[in-house]
């Protein structure tokens, strides 16, 4: 189980942005009914998980429209984490809100739980360019899950920027995508890791492919796009 709810925060930090109907966003979820489901390989290229997002509730005013999405981790080997956090978009960006993410519902199935969470949320502009570079985000996670095992954890997630624009194809279609770099840096109580990724990130749909890799830049693991319903 804690393997999974370190898996559920690197799945908010590359959270899935599709379907993008509303004047306010081109790449995020804003619109009630959207499902996604993405699968996740190992460096071998072997299944590892399955996480579906569904946009359940979409609330609207006139500064900002705010999406909630239901989040469903599944880990081959057993294990299920289930969530839902909310995305807020204001003028020209879009926010990942972490503290609703690593919410009550999600942290209820350790049992009595002390955690505090704070950070940088996550922002994506609506207008992407090659060469932009986007702001960094952070999570801090310290405290207790149901006395199973203590948390002290920084996540990290730096020198995000748009690096080029290509055509990947995954079981769900064909897409344009812009690709985003960025490195991840987990800070914990036994150490320090960092690792690079790419996102593939297309317009009207989001995150179609994404792929990490270690300090030497061979292949950690990589997630698609397997399946996109409106």
């Amino acid at each position: 189980m804690k393997n999974l709810f370190l898996a559920a925060i690197c799945f908010g930090l590359m959270a899935p942005m599709a379907s993008a109907q509303s004047n306010c966003s081109k790449y995020y979820p804003m619109e009630e009914g959207v499902s996604m489901t993405y699968t996740s390989f190992n460096r071998k290229g072997k299944e590892d998980s399955t996480v579906e997002y569904k946009v359940i509730d979409v609330q609207e005013s006139s500064s900002e429209t705010k999406a909630t999405l239901s989040m469903e981790l599944k880990a081959k080997k057993g294990g299920v984490f289930t969530s839902n956090y909310d995305l807020t978009c204001r003028g020209d960006k879009v926010i990942i809100d972490f503290e609703t993410l690593m919410n009550q519902q999600m942290m209820g199935q350790f049992g009595g739980t002390e955690v505090d969470i704070t950070g940088h949320d996550i922002e994506l502009p609506n207008n992407l360019s090659v060469g932009q570079e986007l702001a960094d985000a952070y999570v801090n996670v310290s405290g207790s899950l149901g006395g199973a095992f203590n948390v002290d954890m920084k996540v990290e997630q730096v020198n995000r920027k748009v690096e080029k624009k290509e055509n990947v194809t995954t079981p769900a279609g064909s897409f344009d995508c812009y690709v985003v770099y960025s490195d991840t840096k987990t800070k914990m109580m036994v150490g320090t890791q960092t690792f690079s990724s790419r996102m593939w990130l297309a317009e009207d749909v989001g995150i179609v492919k994404q792929e990490s890799y270690n300090q030497n830049g061979k292949l950690m693991g990589s997630m698609q796009l397997t399946s996109l319903s409106r």
